[in-house]
């Protein structure tokens, strides 16, 4: 019997399905996530945004670091409703936001933890994209 014709058969719950369970769970995380922390470039109740921005972006992007974070603030959300949505696509959109959050804490020279981090985050969100397909019928 194929992996996936388990998945998806009639009758099983989501209690006896392990990988149904990491798609839930990994879906709801790179849902909520990257909402909240989209919705605090808004607000910076969680953190002051703008020190994780290396002085390169705003070389490249003439606009004050804060201005910046609200784009970047937008675009985290979108993407959190992306994965909602479509979370094939919106798991890729989000690995993608996090190597570019890498590679700018790189550039910054520090925040390596936080780097370090977020690769991890960039890992969890590739298992999503791998698990949506089989899970998540029609992305």
């Amino acid at each position: 019997m194929k992996s996936s014709s388990v998945l998806s058969s009639p009758g099983r719950t989501l209690a006896s399905e392990p990988g149904r369970q990491a798609f839930v769970l990994l879906r709801t995380v790179f849902t909520v996530a990257p909402i909240l922390f989209g919705l605090d470039k808004f607000t910076n109740l969680l953190a002051d945004w703008t020190v994780y921005l290396a002085p390169v972006a705003t070389a490249v992007i003439p606009l004050p670091a804060q201005t910046i974070m609200y784009g970047v603030g937008v675009v985290e959300i979108l993407a959190g409703i992306a994965v909602a949505v479509r979370p094939r696509f919106g798991s890729m959109l989000v690995a993608v936001w996090l190597l570019g959050i890498i590679v700018n804490l790189l550039l910054l020279g520090s925040f390596f933890d936080v780097a370090l981090r977020d690769f991890g985050l960039l890992v969890g969100a590739l298992a999503l994209n791998r698990l949506s397909p089989r899970i998540h019928r029609g992305q």
